[in-house]
């Protein structure tokens, strides 16, 4: 098969005019041999050839030990000879004939260079492609009208389109029966063992079934075998973020880059800005609270007196070396911590943390609270598992649980900014910042009976650099959550400013963080991978950094609302002259 498949996309190569690509081969194929589908017709020739063989190789070992001469054969030998030349000449025109002429009948250089000139003049470009919609609106496309007595013709546009899209015929039958629904679309990548061929078809089949265009989303320039059955289902191309670097951020005595992937502007140069003043007044100071991972199934029992006697059960000290013996089997990383329990009646709701290493951490204290919940069956057969999270976790939901009891890991950063970089750097006083942080991240957020939100826009911080170095997106709901401190001290002339994050979850091990581009940028922060000498030591400084950012990101929004620079700072880094709808196009 491998030697079948051709590259889907033939880039233009020069700006001259290029010659109309005729294929005058016959269009017959091995593949045609039966009236089948592709599948079924390579079964029915693979099973027929090696059922022959064991045939023949019985009958001429039955031969050998009778002495029967091997040239004497009967009618049935005769038929089983004829099959295998015919299943033989089928397999080699199907895998191998295209393959052996490509290597043994390729024409040198000189000659296609020789053919190019004496057609250049004979053959014109078409610089206009005469259909009025794109591809993936037009349902009549040439790669959908391929009839077998007609020459397949592609024309190259002009060198600032899209490269053209070639298919072999095999390809094409595969996209028509995933568009019929045939071939199931999620099953394409198991089938032809190919990640990118599949997404290729897959995408192909999407345009037609949609009659949406996707031209605009890259599918070159991306391994998808690394995000096979590990991060992205069914992809189809990518879709590109710019990565920008705020820093150097002076942390704890060390100087990190720190990259942020995001599409709003502004935002980095923002950070950066609070990292200048950071850096100039001695650096920031970062520690680390607590680093525990939760999960909290919910189980029920029929009485809530049944209920309260597993509460008390887990809850009891004495009770706690067995549950953990149980609990770290599942992995070498994850120690159980505790075990917090809350009940709703009948319902319980017990809350495991645990450490993780420098994973993030969520399949890994599941798989120890399972172990916990088939242990305690033994003891409480009449409990009832409703679901192995329950809520009270809270994974990707802003939560007052996590919000007083954290969950990964709880940093707080400080800094004192030296009234002098305030008025030169962050162009504002100390005592502006005081008040409009009083007023703005504390009265108003309690005003709007914020959750953890008791700041300006760490969120902001959070998601750009998750995204940059493959954490979970969706985790920036509580991870975001943040109180911003600032005041006043030395008799007022300087700033103290912090931020408390107590749930900050990431991890440098596992899911996104494996991929080329988001490792890249692990590795820039110097926490790449698992660290061997101190296991978690390398996802614990990653949330020291992420806290780091968000307090430079803090300070530097806080002076632009208080110097009343905000709009103007937007209309500078977050506008274009540019046409987008043209460039795009």
């Amino acid at each position: 098969m491998e030697a079948r498949r051709r590259s889907l996309t033939k880039p233009v190569q020069s700006l001259k005019p290029t010659k109309t690509i005729s294929l005058e081969e016959d269009s017959t194929k091995a593949s045609d041999a039966l009236p089948l589908p592709l599948y079924i017709t390579n079964a029915v020739f693979f099973t027929l050839f090696f059922s022959v063989v064991y045939f023949l190789l019985s009958r001429w070992r039955e031969k050998i030990r009778t002495s029967t001469p091997l040239h004497v054969v009967n009618f049935s030998e005769i038929i089983a000879i004829l099959a295998l030349v015919a299943s033989f000449i089928y397999l080699l025109g199907f895998f191998g004939i295209d393959f052996v002429q490509s290597l043994i009948l390729r024409p040198s250089n000189d000659v296609w260079n020789s053919e190019d000139d004496e057609e250049e003049n004979e053959v014109l470009l078409r610089k206009e492609d005469t259909r009025k919609v794109p591809c993936g609106q037009a349902l009549d496309c040439s790669l959908l009208a391929l009839h077998p007595s007609a020459p397949i013709v592609t024309a190259q546009k002009v060198f600032d389109e899209k490269p053209v899209t070639v298919t072999t015929e095999e390809d094409e039958e595969i996209i028509k029966s995933v568009v019929a629904g045939t071939i199931p679309s999620y099953s394409l990548e198991s089938k032809l063992g190919d990640c990118k061929r599949a997404a290729a078809i897959r995408r192909e089949a999407l345009q037609r079934l949609t009659g949406k265009s996707l031209s605009g989303l890259p599918l070159d320039g991306f391994d998808y075998e690394s995000i096979l059955g590990q991060c992205c289902e069914m992809p189809v191309g990518y879709v590109q973020i710019p990565v920008g670097i705020a820093g150097p951020l002076l942390l704890n005595g060390r100087e990190y880059s720190v990259p942020m992937a995001t599409t709003e502007g502004c935002l980095v140069a923002s950070t950066n800005r609070g990292c200048k003043a950071i850096h100039l007044s001695g650096g920031a100071t970062s520690v680390l609270l607590k680093d525990g991972m939760t999960r909290a199934p919910v189980v029920r029992f029929g009485s809530a007196k049944r209920a309260a006697d597993l509460k008390f059960y887990l809850e009891d000290p004495e009770n706690f070396e067995t549950l953990a013996v149980v609990f770290n089997r599942s992995s070498r990383f994850g120690r159980l911590q505790g075990i917090k329990c809350a009940i709703a009646g009948k319902n319980l709701y017990l809350r495991f943390t645990c450490s993780t290493g420098d994973a993030m951490g969520m399949n890994m204290v599941s798989k120890g609270v399972q172990n916990v919940l088939d242990f305690l069956q033994t003891d409480f057969s009449d409990m009832d598992v409703i679901g192995i999270s329950g809520n009270f976790c809270s994974d990707k939901k802003a939560a007052a649980v996590n919000w007083i009891e954290g969950r990964g890991k709880s940093v707080v950063c400080e800094a004192i900014i030296k009234g002098d970089l305030v008025r030169k750097v962050l162009k504002t006083s100390v005592e502006s910042l005081v008040e409009l942080n009083m007023l703005k991240n504390l009265t108003g957020s309690a005003m709007a009976g914020a959750l953890g939100g008791f700041n300006a826009h760490a969120s902001n911080i959070v998601s750009a650099v998750y995204l940059a170095t493959g954490q979970d997106p969706a985790q920036n709901v509580e991870s975001s959550a943040c109180i911003t401190m600032m005041e006043a001290v030395n008799d007022g002339r300087d700033l103290h400013v912090s931020v408390t994050m107590p749930s900050i979850e990431v991890g440098t091990v596992g899911g996104g963080t494996q991929l080329a581009s988001q490792s890249a940028c692990l590795n820039l922060l110097g926490v790449k991978g698992a660290n061997k000498e101190s296991p978690g030591a390398n996802s614990r400084m990653l949330a020291t950094v992420v806290a780091g950012a968000v307090l430079a990101g803090e300070l530097s929004l806080m002076s632009a609302l208080a110097a009343g620079q905000l709009v103007n700072s937007h209309m500078k880094y977050n506008r274009s002259s540019k046409d987008v709808s043209k460039a795009s196009s």
